[in-house]
């Protein structure tokens, strides 16, 4: 959808601005509705610049608020499962990285 693109500045008008809900639960703003007041991409991809105050600006993806639809694996897991299946393979990744393991030979341990 079209929600929160700005070409201005993040000072631009909030009658332009879309309230966004949080819907990530391990997000410090979980639940929250904020006004969305930008729209960036970085080498992780899309993020959201949501307006928490009048001096925090925080950098979401879209996929940890209302605007994009439920991941079907969450959705099934019926609130038990909160981490998808991909989710934890890149964290085995990331903990081999830092580990100085090879990301591949920590998966063939799995």
């Amino acid at each position: 959808p079209a929600a929160c693109i700005s070409h201005e500045n993040a000072a631009s008008s909030s009658a332009n601005q879309q309230l966004v809900r949080v819907t990530h639960p391990f997000h410090p703003l979980f639940a929250r509705q904020l006004p969305c007041v930008g729209r960036r991409y970085n080498r992780h991809g899309e993020r959201l610049l949501l307006q928490a105050d009048d001096t925090a600006v925080w950098s979401v993806p879209p996929q940890w608020t209302d605007l994009v639809s439920p991941d079907p694996e969450v959705v099934m897991g019926n609130g038990r499962a909160l981490l998808r299946v991909a989710d934890l393979m890149e964290l085995v990744d990331l903990v081999g990285r830092l580990s100085g393991k090879s990301a591949t030979r920590s998966r063939g341990n799995l």
